[in-house]
């Protein structure tokens, strides 16, 4: 008991290959190769500095004074 012998696993193959069949099981490797290989593009393109350089950060700069603005002519007076 504890260890698996080579019968063990002569018959889970067998259950695994009645199960699914040889063509699924192809395919589903088939499938697991193409997520790999996609993953590994993705991680490269990951690495890829961008191209184009990035804009600068525009800020606001809160301690400037305010621009002179035009005289108003309706100050003080009330509308009716």
């Amino acid at each position: 008991m504890g260890s698996l012998s080579i019968w063990h696993w002569i018959v889970v193959i067998a259950v695994v290959l009645l199960l699914f069949g040889r063509g699924k099981i192809s395919d589903l490797m088939g499938d697991v190769a193409q997520g790999i290989k996609s993953f590994k593009k993705g991680l490269q393109d990951d690495d890829k500095a961008p191209e184009k350089p990035a804009e600068p950060v525009k800020s606001i700069d809160h301690n400037a004074t305010p621009a002179p603005t035009a005289a108003r002519t309706d100050v003080g007076s009330k509308a009716v």
